[in-house]
């Protein structure tokens, strides 16, 4: 059986502008909520939750933030005739922000003690596309 095709995101100028914006100044949350289908916006939220310590609070905010631009890029593969399977490349731009609050919800639901989440995600990641899963590990 060969494998689908591709599935490639259409870009969001906007949301991407917002975020390269939010980079100077923290206002990721400001971004979400202008962008809330922006996988990437939950993604650089999670991000940052993370990279403020190890607490148990900061993962399991960081777990929330990711699973829901994870699930807000499933509706968006979806919209584009992802049929819940197939590449979803990471050299194309506008998939990162699902591909990487996929890897971050794997990395958050392990420091959670949710170790059949963790798997299934890390797996989902290499499934999408391998390269994105060694980038993003």
């Amino acid at each position: 059986m060969p494998e689908p095709p591709s599935t490639f995101l259409p870009a969001d100028e906007a949301a991407d502008a917002a975020l390269e914006a939010a980079a100077e100044t923290g206002a990721y949350a400001q971004v979400a909520a202008d962008h809330p289908t922006s996988s990437a916006a939950w993604a650089a939220l999670a991000d940052r939750e993370l990279s403020q310590g190890p607490e148990l609070e900061r993962q399991v905010t960081a777990y929330a933030y990711a699973r829901t631009g994870y699930h807000r890029g499933l509706d968006a593969l979806r919209r584009n005739g992802w049929k819940g399977h197939g590449p979803v490349p990471w050299a194309h731009h506008p998939n990162r922000g699902f591909l990487q609050c996929l890897a971050l919800l794997a990395r958050t639901a392990g420091a959670i003690n949710e170790v059949e989440e963790a798997a299934r995600c890390a797996q989902f990641l290499a499934d999408c596309d391998p390269a994105a899963a060694d980038q993003l590990s």
